[in-house]
């Protein structure tokens, strides 16, 4: 029985990279079900994209509440992380109209 660690798990909820595999490794046949076995599991990144995002906005909310009850704008780090999302926000939703929508080659 495989038993995953916490940090495995928690790696896996909130980055998609295990999920796919290298397109540019092994014979043609191999590359061709890559392709169609990435573009299956393309589903997944709306579920990361929303995950990102909630985790995005609760920083943003969590900075906007500490900063009104200190009355001045000294908590940098909340916003600092909830820029952050938006680079991985944006490589998800890439990567995500890329499978889906793209022709394969």
């Amino acid at each position: 029985m495989d038993t995953d660690t916490f940090s495995r798990l928690l790696y896996r909820y909130w980055f998609y990279g295990w999920l796919f595999h290298d397109v540019n490794r092994g014979n043609l046949f191999e590359q061709a079900a890559a392709k169609q076995r990435n573009r299956e599991l393309s589903r997944w990144l709306p579920t990361y994209l929303l995950r990102w995002t909630v985790l995005g906005a609760l920083c943003y909310a969590g900075g906007l509440c500490i900063e009104s009850m200190m009355s001045a704008p000294v908590t940098w780090l909340p916003y600092t992380l909830s820029s952050l999302t938006l680079p991985v926000n944006a490589v998800t939703l890439a990567a995500w109209v890329g499978l889906k929508w793209m022709p394969l080659p």
